[in-house]
């Protein structure tokens, strides 16, 4: 790939989902027994479900896998972050040792994960829940340059591409996005004015705990990181903002959808790589499912402007996908109702 403006011929194609068969999911639901949309939202999901994976009844969700990639960033270098970037291979560290708060609700949820090593400015020792992906030690200072090169970009997306497959050759059901990268926020935030677009005060939050004079710098380093470059095409503006992490939930999300599994999204940042998904293969919309209504500032706001509602609104901040693993159960109980739920027909004639 010689340029970020070439084709993306090589990404998995999505698939159209059928309307047809939307209709026939929603006369499904409201034909079990119980009244129509008395169940709210979650026949809406289970409708959703079933278009993704094309069929009727919709698969049980069984199997889930969180994909947490992991990445550093350049930008930390204008002190865009109130935490270090070595606090992102010690927090990988702890993702390894079982003890995040991912970790903690996967266990609760009954979900898998996966730590991909995509750009961490660190090199950390083989392990069994670490797959070794990395494509450079961090994005460059986007602040001052490009954060990617094209190649670089293009082997991000694969990356997640190839997460994804692995996980549902493995037998997952669903795929969660989440990640870890001192910094996130901040390339997010650029990655959002440009591609959404918004305007970029609108954008910025405290991501990891800024104070004010945290969120001043923060606020002044982006300012010359969008007056750099008036890139707006896709591939360009993941190019000079970065970051691996984003760009492999990004990818993850196109994989999945284009094997019919639901793409869970986390908060802010896994918003905006499926932002960055959507603005690569706008088909995958329909594969994804909004977990919940991050407090981070920005979040609201894309989710508003993608016509995206949430499942759950907990004040949520944290990342590492915790939000994706909590609305699991949420996406586990909506696929039961076409096969668990008896029909009205079959409880009259009395052999529900």
């Amino acid at each position: 790939m010689s340029s970020a403006s070439e084709n993306l011929a090589w990404l998995p194609v999505v698939p159209a989902l059928d309307p047809a068969l939307a209709s026939r999911l929603r006369w499904a639901v409201d034909s079990l027994a119980k009244p129509p949309g008395s169940l709210g939202r979650l026949e809406n999901l289970a409708v959703r479900l079933g278009t993704i994976a094309g069929s009727i009844p919709p698969p049980r969700i069984e199997r889930a896998t969180l994909l947490i990639f992991a990445g550093d960033h350049g930008l930390c270098e204008e002190g865009v972050s109130a935490y270090p970037s070595t606090v992102t291979a010690a927090m990988v560290r702890t993702l390894l040792a079982g003890r995040a708060s991912a970790n903690a609700l996967a266990a609760a949820v009954g979900a898998e994960t996966t730590v991909i090593d995509i750009g961490i400015a660190a090199d950390l020792p083989a392990h069994p829940g670490l797959v070794d992906a990395k494509v450079r030690r961090g994005t460059r200072n986007a602040a001052r340059q490009p954060a990617l090169t094209a190649d670089e970009v293009e082997a991000a997306l694969a990356a997640g591409v190839a997460a994804a497959g692995r996980a549902v050759d493995a037998g997952a059901d669903a795929i969660l996005l989440g990640e870890m990268g001192i910094g996130n926020t901040a390339a997010s935030a650029l990655l959002m004015h440009r591609l959404l677009p918004a305007p970029l005060a609108d954008c910025i939050g405290p991501g990891a705990g800024h104070d004010p004079e945290g969120l001043a710098r923060k606020r002044a380093a982006l300012a010359r990181a969008a007056a750099r470059t008036a890139a707006t095409e896709p591939l360009s503006v993941l190019a000079e903002f970065g970051g691996l992490e984003i760009l492999g939930m990004a990818g993850a999300a196109i994989g999945a959808a284009a094997r019919r599994r639901p793409v869970v999204v986390d908060g802010f940042i896994a918003g905006v790589a499926a932002l960055a998904a959507l603005r690569l293969r706008p088909g995958i919309g329909d594969a994804l499912v909004f977990a919940h209504r991050s407090a981070e500032t920005g979040h609201a706001l894309l989710l508003a402007e993608l016509g995206a509602e949430p499942l759950l609104d907990l004040g949520l901040r944290l990342g590492e996908g915790t939000g994706g693993l909590l609305a699991l159960p949420l996406l586990r109980a909506a696929s039961r109702l076409l096969t668990d739920v008896a029909t009205l027909d079959e409880v009259l004639a009395g052999v529900a």
